[in-house]
Order: C-alpha cells, then structure tokens, then sequence
C-alpha cells in the first residue's frame, strides 16, 4: 500500500479571518468556503506547492481546548521554508505573530525560528544555506 499526505487541518473559532491571514502571510489560496452538515465553516485552502489546509471551526456542540503554540508532545509545528529569515520575522510579527525562539544558527548552515501565530498555532520559519 502506499501513503500520500494530502492535507493539515487547523481549528479556529474565527476561520475566515484564521485564513485571511494565512493568505496574507505565506500566500495561501482559499479554494472553498462552506458550512457543512456537522455545523462548522470549513475554509479549505492551498500553499503555492499545492498543499492543502484545512480551516474549520468547531461542529456542534465539539468542546475544543485551547491551543498550544508552546513546543509539545503531538503535531508540535508547522515548518515553512523562507528565503530571508529576519525579514520574515519581522513581516510576520507586523501581521500578529510572536516570535518565540530565534533565529538560531544550526551547524549544517540551516537558520530556522519559531513563531506563534493566529489561534496558538507554532511555525518554524527555515532558511536554508544559498
């Protein structure tokens, strides 16, 4: 059997504006945007690479915890590949995001950091060596 992955799905008790951000952020494209029968708005979107993320808010009567954008046990981040890291951080911060941890230099000349961004989400921005 083989595997493909084929999307990331993101909870928001505000999806459109989680994914207006996203779109003005990283360039997503918002492909859909509809309430489904569970009661949720389910905004489906697209990276420039074609991947897929999903962003919902909650089905009915789903009790949601709060988000994480801390490192931790389970889907701890996002990673996002950039090709000047220090602009990067400070675009995104003038778009909401925190910057948590960076940038910090790895040995095989990699730059990577670690952002907080809209509904507690962790990303790990990742320069790579030219």
């Amino acid at each position: 059997m083989s595997y493909e992955f084929d999307h990331v799905h993101l909870k928001s008790p505000d999806p459109k504006t989680t994914a207006d951000w996203y779109v003005k952020a990283f360039d997503f494209e918002i492909l859909s945007d509809n309430v489904r029968t569970f009661g949720d708005r389910f905004i489906r979107c697209s990276t420039s690479d074609g991947i897929f993320v999903n962003i919902s808010s909650e089905r009915t009567n789903e009790q949601l915890g709060d988000g994480d954008a801390n490192s931790h046990w389970g889907l701890e981040h996002i990673g996002i590949k950039v090709t000047d890291i220090e602009n990067e951080i400070k675009r995104l911060e003038t778009l909401g995001a925190e910057l948590k941890e960076g940038p910090i230099d790895l040995d095989d000349g990699r730059r990577i950091a670690f952002l907080k961004i809209p509904v507690d989400v962790r990303v790990e921005l990742l320069e790579y060596p030219s």
